[in-house]
């Protein structure tokens, strides 16, 4: 899964318009509540991977969230410019 592809479920798990998330928005100003905390657990569970709630309440950004789930799949943030993750 590429960076734009985590992107994209992000935006749909927020119910934004598709492509609407570049990144760097603040999770706060996105809508980000305890609920996206949940679906993003969700999320990231079918890439195979395990992401700790805590972990998510100290995310600040959505580049943040997004590198909850790389590094759990074994690659280096630079890598997330769009190569595959998984």
């Amino acid at each position: 899964m590429t960076r734009g592809e985590i992107l994209r479920s992000l935006d749909e798990l927020l119910e934004k318009d598709r492509g609407t998330l570049q990144g760097s928005e603040q999770l706060e100003a996105v809508g980000w509540d305890s609920l996206s905390t949940i679906s993003f657990m969700a999320l990231a569970d079918e890439l195979g991977c395990v992401v700790n709630p805590s972990a998510i309440d100290s995310c600040v950004t959505v580049n943040d969230v997004v590198a909850l789930v790389a590094t759990q799949l074994d690659r280096v943030p630079a890598q997330l410019a769009g190569e595959r993750l998984a």
